[in-house]
């Protein structure tokens, strides 16, 4: 029985990505269906190199071409390209090249976020995808010494723009690389406002799959800012689990929701704490707590993070925890994270996009 490309594809269309809830061929992820004799070669481009779903959709896929009739061997190629949320590029002249801006805040101060910006950005690169990281935690600027660059300062190619500096595999800016480490900044939101779009619009960032904004705490200006200036793919809310810092997800997550911008999820951090020399378990923060509100809200939970003091120092001396100790549970928590966001950045630009479908060759 002869097998052809029309056959491979048909298999295909009866996989479904569980992050789109569309079938592979709808979605445009089958390349270079080529059939000889009893044997097809063909690639699945995933929307994102950090999915989390593709042992799943891997184990389907080959499950479908071994069911078609007369194909005895076939050959998969995995690629990933990353898509611009909307289908097009979401923040027009400010930052044309960039496909994807999500947005890291919190209710509150004091509850990791910027330690998770920065292990989400990491994550994300060490899968494969072109990512930066903007610290616009304007009055406490963390990630010039969690990243290790310090007092480096940016240039200026041309007088006009600046370059952004480099490290983990992610390009980095900071208003702390602009100003002295010992210099306040005083400013009101019209101050703010300016210095944010500099950052964004004057920042030689190149293409990017994913552009990681670090928030400052709370509901002020700079999230109003971006939010009436870039439209973002979503929002990635962090919380520890105690009843306090719940208390204040939940207005972070009304003011995104009243400046239209999804939220992606909810991260838990500093969920538990395990003991190294005795593996005994204690909920210091409590536990659980930003599940329930994930539940509440009927926002997907993105990971938790356990408390551990790799964390901290892996901070403090610059290299992130998932760079410095990769196979650290906190690590892996990370990577759980960076996975879900990226699957969820997908699904939120799938939503109402009339996908491509693509024709054998």
């Amino acid at each position: 029985m002869s097998v052809s490309e029309a056959d491979v594809l048909a298999a295909m269309s009866k996989v479904m990505d569980p992050e789109l809830h569309v079938d592979l061929v709808k979605a445009g992820m089958v390349k270079d269906v080529r059939v000889s004799g009893d044997t097809a070669k063909l690639k699945i481009e995933l929307t994102t190199p950090a999915c989390p779903m593709k042992g799943k959709i891997q184990a389907d896929a080959e499950a479908a071409l071994k069911a078609v009739p007369g194909l005895k061997s076939f050959d998969i190629e995995w690629g990933a390209q990353v898509r611009a949320a909307g289908g097009s590029m979401p923040t027009g002249g400010l930052l044309p090249k960039v496909k994807n801006v999500i947005l890291v805040g919190a209710g509150k101060g004091g509850v990791g976020k910027s330690t998770v910006a920065l292990n989400l950005a990491t994550a994300l690169a060490q899968h494969g995808a072109k990512v930066g990281l903007l610290d616009a935690d304007f009055y406490g600027p963390s990630v010039p010494l969690m990243t290790g660059l310090g007092d480096k300062k940016p240039v200026s190619p041309d007088g006009k723009s600046l370059d952004p500096l480099v490290a983990h595999g992610i390009k980095v800016m900071s208003i702390g690389f602009l100003v002295e480490a010992d210099q306040a900044l005083i400013w009101r939101g019209p101050m703010l406002h300016g210095a944010l779009m500099q950052l964004v619009r004057d920042v030689n960032w190149g293409e990017l799959d994913y552009l990681v904004l670090d928030l400052p705490p709370g509901t002020g200006d700079v999230a109003l800012s971006l939010s009436q200036s870039i439209r973002a793919a979503g929002a990635v809310l962090v919380t520890t689990p105690q009843d306090v810092a719940l208390a204040d997800v939940v207005r972070a997550k009304q003011m995104f929701d009243k400046v239209h911008i999804p939220v992606l999820g909810i991260v838990e951090n500093m969920s538990q704490f395990v003991c190294p020399n005795c593996s005994h378990v204690t909920p210091i923060f409590n536990h659980g707590g930003g599940r329930k509100a994930a539940e509440m809200f009927g926002i997907p939970f993105l990971g938790e993070v356990p408390l551990d003091l790799k964390v901290r120092v892996s901070g403090d001396s610059g290299v992130p925890v998932v760079v410095g100790h990769k196979d650290s549970p906190e690590a892996k928590a990370f990577q759980d994270v960076a996975r879900n966001v990226a699957g969820r950045v997908s699904a939120q630009g799938a939503k109402g996009i009339p996908l491509p479908v693509v024709q054998a060759r």
